[in-house]
């Protein structure tokens, strides 16, 4: 990649860590576009056994190479969430310490005039942090520059409003020129799993005996969470279907994100009736008629509870009081395999049977635009941007008591 001349004013985020303080060590570093927000490139390497106050310094040296590499022109400013890194560079406080005085040197060499130092809190710097500990837990290695190999950044630019840019790039780019005008975009987590998804039992809505996360379902969401945490000042609020498990999920993702949790019903899970809490062979042992008759039906209400076309409906009025509250914005929306699939065959103009050819993982995470206008006499339009996307490092195929 060639330095990128035109970028006026660059933000870098590093951070360090040692696991033992001596032990094991990592930095990472991003470079971003001070105007827009968008990454130019990370760096994310280990350093052998070093203390945090190491680990840290090589971090914010690592980010003024990418610097110098890619924006030699711009002015730069550091963000770290290290009170001394900060301070020393800014020359508040003296460096004392023999292992830190090459270090702040070479930091100082790179760092041209001008450079400014910021401190920020340790949830505010949660992108560098996350590329430490990927380098220590051996996820990666090296540069990466845009347009490189996908990552935790591939997810913030598939998020990003498509608006910004002019209606006849979004058609090169996306074979498709019915977007126009305001989106409001969902990114559509499914809960965590519980008892009743690791054993392949029936789990309705709200009428349903509502089991709640299981450990490993509440480690999914977190890892989910934290990989959403880069986008956390994109996003306005965290909405949930108000079932126990998307409850305790959207607490998980509220709690990483730093937001509210509103409560929508519409999106809450299918209603099984008297199948509910069965395995599909216990169904299909006693209720084999009803079976027969739901499996592939739109029209037929599972075990007495809801059909497809009755979730439909309801699903679709949560989605429209969700996009009246959040015009323009960007909200999580924390909810269940059949809402979810239904969303999807909506936003992308599906028949509903197509829920019958989908899969969804616990956890993931699946993102939807929606637009204000659409072509000349039509409908407004809407897309799909990510389906059932995961971590880095979690395998998609993975069985239910995994992932």
């Amino acid at each position: 990649m060639t330095p990128r001349s035109e970028t006026r004013s660059v933000l870098i985020e590093a951070d360090g860590g040692s696991r033992g303080n001596p032990g094991p060590s990592a930095y990472g570093a991003v470079l971003k576009d001070a105007g827009t927000g968008e990454v130019i490139a990370e760096d994310a390497q280990t350093i052998g056994i070093a203390s945090n106050n190491v680990a840290e310094y090589s971090g914010l040296i690592a980010g003024l190479r990418l610097a110098e590499e890619f924006a030699p022109e711009a002015e730069i400013e550091v963000r770290m969430d290290s009170k001394l890194v900060v301070e020393q560079m800014s020359g508040r406080w003296k460096i004392k310490h023999p292992a830190m005085i090459p270090l702040a040197t070479e930091a100082t060499r790179l760092a041209p005039f001008g450079t400014t130092y910021t401190w920020v809190p340790r949830e505010r710097n949660k992108h560098a942090d996350r590329l430490a500990n990927e380098a220590l837990d051996g996820k990666r290695s090296g540069v990466t520059v845009a347009g490189g190999p996908p990552g935790a950044d591939s997810l913030i630019e598939e998020v990003e409003s498509p608006d910004e840019a002019p209606a006849s790039i979004q058609a090169e780019a996306r074979g498709w020129s019915g977007a126009t005008g305001e989106s409001t975009t969902l990114i559509l987590v499914r809960h965590g799993v519980t008892v009743h998804t690791t054993e392949k039992r029936f789990s309705g809505g709200l009428a349903s005996a509502n089991p709640g996360l299981s450990d490993d379902g509440r480690a999914q969401i977190r890892a989910t969470a934290e990989w959403l945490s880069p986008l956390a000042e994109r996003i306005d609020a965290v909405v949930a279907s108000p079932v126990r498990r998307t409850l305790e999920s959207a607490e998980i993702l509220a709690e990483v994100l730093g937001k509210g949790i509103e409560e929508e019903p519409g999106f809450a899970e299918m209603e099984f009736g008297t199948w509910d809490g069965m395995t599909f062979g216990e169904v299909a042992e006693r209720h084999k008629a009803d079976l027969d008759g739901w499996l592939g039906s739109l029209d037929v209400a599972a075990g007495g509870g809801e059909s497809f076309r009755v979730v439909e409906t309801r699903v679709l009025a949560g989605l429209q009081r969700v996009l009246d509250k959040h015009r323009g914005g960007t909200v999580v929306v924390v909810s269940h395999v059949t809402p979810i699939k239904t969303l999807v065959t909506h936003a992308v103009d599906a028949p509903l049977e197509a829920v019958f050819r989908m899969e969804l993982t616990p956890a993931s995470v699946t993102v939807l635009s929606f637009f204000t206008g659409g072509r000349e006499g039509k409908d407004p339009r809407s897309s799909m941007r990510m389906y059932n996307a995961l971590p880095p490092g979690i395998d998609p195929f993975a069985s239910a008591t995994r992932w």
